[in-house]
């Protein structure tokens, strides 16, 4: 397979828009990262996502729609989904909800379970392509499953060439991290995954504390991003590094530590908008760097817990997680 490389312009959005009606697979940029695309109601197209990424067929995927109106009837909408929904949609937020009477998402995408996540990207282009395709898109990250996600169109054919239909260049991610995850399908709402909107903000927006999973879920995850190991790259990763030694590559977060050659610096200034966006580049810039030279792995600088600094942290530990 060929895959191409649309431009973002009015003949890309529509090659890639009549491409995802016929059943095809097509990466494209969103806020987040870029997701490899298919039809959320076509059976083969959404088995080929998990083929084309190795994914397992035990971790669900999110459906993307232009409005919320039309996440709303795939789902059952609770007042503090459409309250959320006002507030961050078009934006970095996933809700987990049980699935509407009429859902037409499949049910591979949403491995088996009762419930189906849904979210509105932002993005003018990504909003251009759902209007014109006129249903539900599902988009993991598109990286081989498991892998560094990919922030630009070329960290996707690095992962995904041949494998696909097509790549539409949509320029960097701005955000970098992956949507914030929160299931609304229990008695209280659960963060499943810390992501571009942060929790305090979640928190605030829903006027109660969320509660948070007790850990990884390798054996049947919820949402996507819960297993233990991944967004690793191919180098082992060493968290909260107080020093760094002269075959180590170094992921750095303010000031960085002396002793290594190979630096990829998240925010000079400790900005951790600034971090999310550049992690995964900087994942990969390190990793392929690193092996170049014969390093044995990559070093990571403590990143702060709160706000953003709690989905980069996420990230970094599953990074760092030893791979099954």
């Amino acid at each position: 397979m060929h895959t191409r490389l649309l431009h973002n312009d009015p003949q890309g959005l529509a090659t890639a828009a009549a491409m995802l009606r016929a059943g095809g697979l097509v990466a494209f940029g969103t806020e987040t990262v870029y997701g490899l695309g298919a039809d959320a109601g076509n059976d083969t197209a959404v088995a080929a996502i998990y083929t084309a990424k190795g994914r397992p067929g035990i971790n669900p995927l999110i459906s993307h729609f232009a409005s919320a109106d039309a996440a709303f009837e795939q789902v059952e909408a609770t007042p503090l989904a459409r309250r959320l929904a006002d507030r961050f949609w078009p934006g970095p937020l996933t809700m987990v909800l049980p699935r509407g009477t009429h859902c037409g998402i499949s049910t591979i995408a949403t491995a088996g379970l009762p419930t189906a996540a849904v979210r509105v990207p932002a993005g003018q282009t990504t909003q251009a392509l759902l209007a014109a395709c006129g249903f539900p898109v599902v988009a993991p990250s598109a990286n081989p499953s498991g892998r560094v996600s990919p922030s630009d169109a070329q960290h996707v054919l690095a992962g995904l060439d041949g494998r696909i239909d097509a790549v539409l260049d949509c320029g960097p991610c701005r955000v970098g991290v992956e949507s914030t995850i929160i299931d609304l399908s229990r008695d209280v709402p659960v963060l499943l995954r810390p992501g571009g909107i942060t929790l305090e903000a979640l928190e605030a927006a829903c006027g109660m504390k969320l509660a948070l999973p007790a850990g990884s879920n390798d054996a049947r995850p919820t949402a996507p991003g819960q297993l233990s190991s991944h967004y690793a790259p191919g180098l082992p990763v060493r968290l909260d590094a107080r020093s760094v030694t002269p075959d180590e590559a170094l992921l750095a977060f303010g000031p960085p530590l002396p002793g290594s050659a190979l630096v990829w610096n998240l925010s000079a200034t400790g900005d951790l908008h600034e971090a999310a966006a550049r992690l995964f580049a900087g994942l990969r810039f390190l990793d392929m760097e690193g092996h170049r030279r014969g390093l044995v792995g990559i070093a990571v600088q403590p990143v702060p817990g709160h706000g953003l600094g709690r989905a980069i942290r996420d990230r970094l530990i599953r990074a760092a997680c030893p791979r099954p």
